[in-house]
Protein backbone atom coordinates (compact mmCIF):
# COMPACT_ATOMS: atom_id res chain seq x y z
CA UNK A 1 0.00 0.00 0.00
CA UNK A 2 1.51 3.29 -1.05
CA UNK A 3 1.20 6.21 1.37
CA UNK A 4 0.50 9.64 0.10
CA UNK A 5 3.33 12.15 -0.06
CA UNK A 6 1.87 14.54 2.46
CA UNK A 7 1.67 11.77 5.05
CA UNK A 8 5.34 10.91 4.61
CA UNK A 9 6.34 14.52 5.14
CA UNK A 10 4.35 14.73 8.34
CA UNK A 11 6.01 11.64 9.79
CA UNK A 12 9.47 13.06 9.04
CA UNK A 13 8.69 16.24 10.97
CA UNK A 14 7.44 14.29 13.98
CA UNK A 15 10.58 12.17 14.16
CA UNK A 16 12.87 15.24 13.90
CA UNK A 17 11.19 16.99 16.84
CA UNK A 18 11.36 13.90 19.03
CA UNK A 19 15.34 13.88 18.78
CA UNK A 20 17.30 12.00 21.43
CA UNK A 21 14.21 11.46 23.54
CA UNK A 22 13.24 8.70 21.24
CA UNK A 23 16.51 6.78 21.79
CA UNK A 24 16.53 3.81 24.17
CA UNK A 25 17.45 4.49 27.83
CA UNK A 26 20.36 2.03 27.87
CA UNK A 27 22.02 3.75 24.92
CA UNK A 28 21.71 7.18 26.53
CA UNK A 29 23.11 5.95 29.84
CA UNK A 30 26.14 4.43 28.11
CA UNK A 31 26.92 7.66 26.29
CA UNK A 32 26.61 9.72 29.52
CA UNK A 33 28.89 7.28 31.43
CA UNK A 34 31.60 7.45 28.75
CA UNK A 35 31.48 11.22 28.60
CA UNK A 36 31.88 11.55 32.39
CA UNK A 37 34.95 9.27 32.54
CA UNK A 38 36.76 11.17 29.80
CA UNK A 39 36.17 14.45 31.64
CA UNK A 40 37.56 13.02 34.87
CA UNK A 41 40.78 11.94 33.14
CA UNK A 42 41.32 15.31 31.44
CA UNK A 43 40.89 17.30 34.69
CA UNK A 44 42.26 15.54 37.80
CA UNK A 45 41.12 16.61 41.21
CA UNK A 46 43.15 19.54 42.63
CA UNK A 47 42.95 18.29 46.17
CA UNK A 48 44.71 15.04 45.45
CA UNK A 49 47.54 16.94 43.61
CA UNK A 50 48.21 19.26 46.54
CA UNK A 51 48.25 16.40 48.90
CA UNK A 52 51.03 14.72 46.96
CA UNK A 53 53.25 17.85 47.25
CA UNK A 54 52.92 17.87 51.03
CA UNK A 55 54.30 14.39 51.23
CA UNK A 56 57.34 15.17 48.96
CA UNK A 57 59.63 16.15 51.83
CA UNK A 58 59.05 12.78 53.48
CA UNK A 59 60.12 10.92 50.39
CA UNK A 60 63.43 12.84 49.85
CA UNK A 61 65.22 14.22 52.90
CA UNK A 62 67.25 17.20 51.66
CA UNK A 63 68.99 17.73 55.02
CA UNK A 64 71.19 14.68 54.42
CA UNK A 65 72.16 15.69 50.88
CA UNK A 66 75.77 16.57 51.76
CA UNK A 67 76.25 13.24 53.50
CA UNK A 68 74.92 11.39 50.50
CA UNK A 69 77.19 13.26 48.01
CA UNK A 70 80.51 13.82 49.76
CA UNK A 71 83.10 13.93 46.97
CA UNK A 72 86.01 15.04 49.14
CA UNK A 73 87.02 11.48 49.93
CA UNK A 74 87.07 10.57 46.26
CA UNK A 75 89.75 13.12 45.23
CA UNK A 76 93.19 11.70 44.56
CA UNK A 77 95.93 12.87 46.87
CA UNK A 78 98.43 15.15 45.07
CA UNK A 79 102.00 15.29 46.30
CA UNK A 80 104.14 18.40 45.79
CA UNK A 81 107.35 17.64 43.97
CA UNK A 82 110.12 19.94 42.67
CA UNK A 83 111.19 19.81 39.03
CA UNK A 84 114.74 20.96 39.86
CA UNK A 85 116.95 18.07 40.88
CA UNK A 86 118.74 18.57 44.15
CA UNK A 87 122.26 19.90 43.90
CA UNK A 88 124.86 17.67 45.34
CA UNK A 89 128.03 19.23 46.61
CA UNK A 90 131.03 17.06 46.76
CA UNK A 91 132.81 17.07 50.10
CA UNK A 92 135.99 18.08 48.32
CA UNK A 93 134.33 20.88 46.31
CA UNK A 94 134.78 24.42 47.64
CA UNK A 95 131.91 26.90 47.56
CA UNK A 96 134.19 29.93 47.73
CA UNK A 97 134.95 31.60 44.37
CA UNK A 98 138.65 31.76 43.53
CA UNK A 99 140.25 35.16 43.78
CA UNK A 100 141.38 36.93 40.63
CA UNK A 101 144.84 38.41 41.00
CA UNK A 102 144.84 42.19 40.77
CA UNK A 103 146.74 43.74 37.92
CA UNK A 104 149.60 46.00 38.78
CA UNK A 105 148.93 49.51 37.39
CA UNK A 106 152.62 50.04 36.97
CA UNK A 107 152.85 47.05 34.64
CA UNK A 108 150.03 48.20 32.30
CA UNK A 109 151.25 48.83 28.76
CA UNK A 110 150.40 52.18 27.17
CA UNK A 111 147.72 52.23 24.49
CA UNK A 112 149.22 52.60 21.04
CA UNK A 113 147.42 54.21 18.09
CA UNK A 114 145.43 51.61 16.23
CA UNK A 115 144.56 51.42 12.55
CA UNK A 116 141.59 53.72 13.21
CA UNK A 117 143.72 56.45 14.73
CA UNK A 118 144.30 57.66 18.27
CA UNK A 119 141.36 58.28 20.61
CA UNK A 120 139.73 61.70 20.32
CA UNK A 121 138.30 63.82 23.12
CA UNK A 122 135.22 61.58 22.90
CA UNK A 123 137.40 58.54 23.77
CA UNK A 124 136.77 57.15 20.31
CA UNK A 125 139.25 56.63 17.48
CA UNK A 126 139.22 59.39 14.90
CA UNK A 127 138.00 57.06 12.17
CA UNK A 128 134.90 56.24 14.22
CA UNK A 129 134.07 59.91 14.75
CA UNK A 130 135.11 60.95 11.24
CA UNK A 131 134.98 59.09 7.94
CA UNK A 132 138.26 57.60 6.76
CA UNK A 133 138.47 56.55 3.13
CA UNK A 134 141.90 55.36 2.22
CA UNK A 135 144.27 58.16 3.21
CA UNK A 136 141.50 60.81 3.31
CA UNK A 137 139.83 61.85 6.57
CA UNK A 138 136.44 63.60 6.47
CA UNK A 139 135.40 65.35 9.69
CA UNK A 140 132.87 67.81 8.28
CA UNK A 141 130.12 69.28 10.45
CA UNK A 142 130.53 67.21 13.63
CA UNK A 143 131.07 70.11 16.09
CA UNK A 144 134.79 69.59 16.51
CA UNK A 145 136.53 72.14 18.71
CA UNK A 146 140.07 70.93 18.03
CA UNK A 147 141.94 69.11 15.31
CA UNK A 148 141.45 65.39 16.07
CA UNK A 149 144.41 62.99 16.27
CA UNK A 150 144.97 61.82 12.71
CA UNK A 151 146.39 58.55 11.38
CA UNK A 152 149.99 58.94 10.29
CA UNK A 153 149.13 58.00 6.72
CA UNK A 154 146.62 60.86 6.34
CA UNK A 155 147.01 62.65 3.00
CA UNK A 156 143.84 64.76 2.81
CA UNK A 157 142.01 66.30 5.77
CA UNK A 158 138.55 67.86 5.50
CA UNK A 159 137.24 69.36 8.74
CA UNK A 160 134.83 71.98 7.45
CA UNK A 161 131.85 73.52 9.26
CA UNK A 162 133.07 72.87 12.78
CA UNK A 163 133.94 74.98 15.81
CA UNK A 164 137.73 74.79 15.69
CA UNK A 165 139.24 78.01 17.05
CA UNK A 166 142.97 77.35 17.02
CA UNK A 167 145.59 75.29 15.21
CA UNK A 168 148.38 74.13 17.51
CA UNK A 169 151.90 73.00 16.72
CA UNK A 170 151.19 69.42 17.76
CA UNK A 171 148.03 69.07 15.66
CA UNK A 172 149.86 68.00 12.49
CA UNK A 173 153.14 66.86 13.96
CA UNK A 174 154.60 63.83 12.20
CA UNK A 175 152.11 63.88 9.30
CA UNK A 176 154.74 63.80 6.57
CA UNK A 177 152.27 62.71 3.86
CA UNK A 178 149.65 65.40 4.46
CA UNK A 179 148.97 67.23 1.17
CA UNK A 180 145.71 69.10 1.75
CA UNK A 181 144.15 70.78 4.77
CA UNK A 182 140.63 72.14 4.36
CA UNK A 183 139.30 73.91 7.45
CA UNK A 184 136.68 76.10 5.78
CA UNK A 185 133.94 77.69 7.87
CA UNK A 186 135.35 77.32 11.36
CA UNK A 187 136.21 79.87 14.05
CA UNK A 188 139.99 79.80 13.68
CA UNK A 189 141.51 83.01 15.00
CA UNK A 190 145.13 81.93 15.47
CA UNK A 191 147.62 79.43 14.08
CA UNK A 192 150.84 78.61 15.89
CA UNK A 193 153.81 79.80 13.85
CA UNK A 194 155.34 76.31 13.67
CA UNK A 195 152.09 74.43 13.05
CA UNK A 196 152.36 74.26 9.23
CA UNK A 197 155.79 75.08 7.87
CA UNK A 198 157.23 71.71 8.95
CA UNK A 199 154.82 69.77 6.72
CA UNK A 200 156.99 68.79 3.75
CA UNK A 201 154.17 67.45 1.53
CA UNK A 202 151.57 70.19 2.14
CA UNK A 203 150.33 71.70 -1.14
CA UNK A 204 146.81 73.02 -0.47
CA UNK A 205 145.88 75.13 2.55
CA UNK A 206 142.21 76.12 2.51
CA UNK A 207 141.06 78.41 5.33
CA UNK A 208 138.17 80.60 4.08
CA UNK A 209 135.42 81.88 6.37
CA UNK A 210 137.38 81.96 9.59
CA UNK A 211 138.59 84.74 11.89
CA UNK A 212 142.30 84.89 11.09
CA UNK A 213 144.11 88.20 11.59
CA UNK A 214 147.61 86.90 10.73
CA UNK A 215 149.31 84.15 8.74
CA UNK A 216 151.92 81.77 10.16
CA UNK A 217 155.06 80.57 8.42
CA UNK A 218 154.10 78.51 5.39
CA UNK A 219 155.82 75.44 3.92
CA UNK A 220 157.86 76.04 0.79
CA UNK A 221 155.99 73.44 -1.26
CA UNK A 222 152.56 75.03 -1.00
CA UNK A 223 150.72 75.61 -4.30
CA UNK A 224 147.23 76.71 -3.29
CA UNK A 225 146.47 79.18 -0.47
CA UNK A 226 142.91 80.30 0.20
CA UNK A 227 142.38 82.71 3.09
CA UNK A 228 139.26 84.49 1.84
CA UNK A 229 136.63 85.94 4.16
CA UNK A 230 138.80 86.38 7.23
CA UNK A 231 140.00 89.41 9.19
CA UNK A 232 143.48 89.37 7.76
CA UNK A 233 145.45 92.64 7.92
CA UNK A 234 148.60 93.64 6.08
CA UNK A 235 150.42 93.81 9.38
CA UNK A 236 149.55 90.15 9.94
CA UNK A 237 151.57 89.02 6.90
CA UNK A 238 155.30 88.75 7.47
CA UNK A 239 157.56 90.76 5.12
CA UNK A 240 158.39 88.83 1.97
CA UNK A 241 156.26 85.96 3.26
CA UNK A 242 155.49 84.74 -0.29
CA UNK A 243 158.90 85.27 -1.95
CA UNK A 244 160.26 81.87 -0.93
CA UNK A 245 157.11 80.02 -2.00
CA UNK A 246 158.47 79.09 -5.41
CA UNK A 247 155.61 76.66 -6.15
CA UNK A 248 152.73 78.93 -5.16
CA UNK A 249 150.25 79.27 -8.06
CA UNK A 250 146.94 80.40 -6.51
CA UNK A 251 146.76 83.06 -3.82
CA UNK A 252 143.26 84.04 -2.68
CA UNK A 253 143.15 86.89 -0.13
CA UNK A 254 139.80 88.46 -1.03
CA UNK A 255 137.34 89.88 1.50
CA UNK A 256 139.82 90.78 4.22
CA UNK A 257 141.16 94.00 5.73
CA UNK A 258 144.36 94.37 3.67
CA UNK A 259 145.48 97.92 2.89
CA UNK A 260 148.38 97.01 0.57
CA UNK A 261 149.43 94.31 -1.88
CA UNK A 262 151.73 91.71 -0.28
CA UNK A 263 154.92 91.75 -2.34
CA UNK A 264 157.21 90.58 -3.75
CA UNK A 265 155.21 87.77 -5.30
CA UNK A 266 156.75 84.51 -6.55
CA UNK A 267 157.20 84.08 -10.29
CA UNK A 268 155.18 80.85 -10.19
CA UNK A 269 151.96 82.74 -9.33
CA UNK A 270 149.09 82.37 -11.80
CA UNK A 271 146.10 83.82 -9.95
CA UNK A 272 145.94 86.62 -7.37
CA UNK A 273 142.59 87.62 -5.83
CA UNK A 274 142.61 90.75 -3.66
CA UNK A 275 139.09 92.07 -4.25
CA UNK A 276 137.00 93.64 -1.51
CA UNK A 277 139.86 94.86 0.66
CA UNK A 278 141.08 98.33 1.63
CA UNK A 279 143.97 98.72 -0.83
CA UNK A 280 144.60 102.34 -1.87
CA UNK A 281 148.07 102.27 -3.41
CA UNK A 282 150.20 100.03 -5.60
CA UNK A 283 154.00 99.69 -5.49
CA UNK A 284 155.76 100.13 -8.80
CA UNK A 285 157.38 96.73 -8.59
CA UNK A 286 154.37 94.89 -7.14
CA UNK A 287 154.08 92.76 -10.30
CA UNK A 288 156.98 93.69 -12.55
CA UNK A 289 160.69 94.32 -12.14
CA UNK A 290 161.42 97.89 -13.32
CA UNK A 291 164.91 96.85 -14.37
CA UNK A 292 163.69 94.03 -16.64
CA UNK A 293 161.50 95.62 -19.27
CA UNK A 294 161.81 92.63 -21.56
CA UNK A 295 160.53 90.20 -18.99
CA UNK A 296 156.88 89.18 -19.30
CA UNK A 297 155.01 87.26 -16.61
CA UNK A 298 152.91 85.14 -18.88
CA UNK A 299 151.60 82.91 -16.09
CA UNK A 300 150.06 85.71 -14.03
CA UNK A 301 146.86 86.20 -16.03
CA UNK A 302 144.29 86.57 -13.26
CA UNK A 303 144.57 89.60 -10.97
CA UNK A 304 141.51 91.00 -9.23
CA UNK A 305 141.55 94.32 -7.40
CA UNK A 306 137.90 95.24 -7.78
CA UNK A 307 136.08 96.34 -4.66
CA UNK A 308 139.09 98.35 -3.42
CA UNK A 309 139.33 102.15 -3.20
CA UNK A 310 142.43 102.18 -5.46
CA UNK A 311 142.35 103.87 -8.87
CA UNK A 312 144.41 101.58 -11.10
CA UNK A 313 144.83 104.23 -13.79
CA UNK A 314 147.27 106.08 -11.53
CA UNK A 315 149.86 103.28 -11.76
CA UNK A 316 150.38 102.54 -15.48
CA UNK A 317 154.00 101.43 -15.10
CA UNK A 318 153.01 98.63 -12.73
CA UNK A 319 151.43 96.46 -15.44
CA UNK A 320 153.88 96.47 -18.36
CA UNK A 321 155.00 92.86 -17.75
CA UNK A 322 151.50 91.41 -17.39
CA UNK A 323 149.72 89.60 -20.23
CA UNK A 324 146.49 91.42 -19.26
CA UNK A 325 145.41 94.26 -17.02
CA UNK A 326 144.08 93.62 -13.52
CA UNK A 327 140.35 93.72 -12.89
CA UNK A 328 139.42 96.88 -10.98
CA UNK A 329 138.57 100.56 -11.17
CA UNK A 330 140.48 102.67 -13.72
CA UNK A 331 138.78 106.00 -13.24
Amino acid sequence: MRLPVWLLSLLALVLQEAGPASLPKERRRGEERGHGESHAVAQPHAGSYLGSLDDYGEVIDLSNYEELADYGDQLAEVKETSLVPPTRISPTQSTVAPRTPLSNPAMTKPTLPGPLGSPTSLDLPTCLVCVCLGSSVYCDDIDLQNIPPLPRMTTYLYARFNRISRIRTADFQGLTKLKRIDLSSNFISSIDNDALHLLPALQDLILPENQLVALPMLPSGIKFLDVRLNRLRSSGIQPEAFRALEKLQFLYLADNLLDSIPWPLPLSLRSLHLQNNMIETLPRDAFCDPGEHRHIRRQLEDIRLDGNPINLSLFPSAYFCLPRLPVGRFS
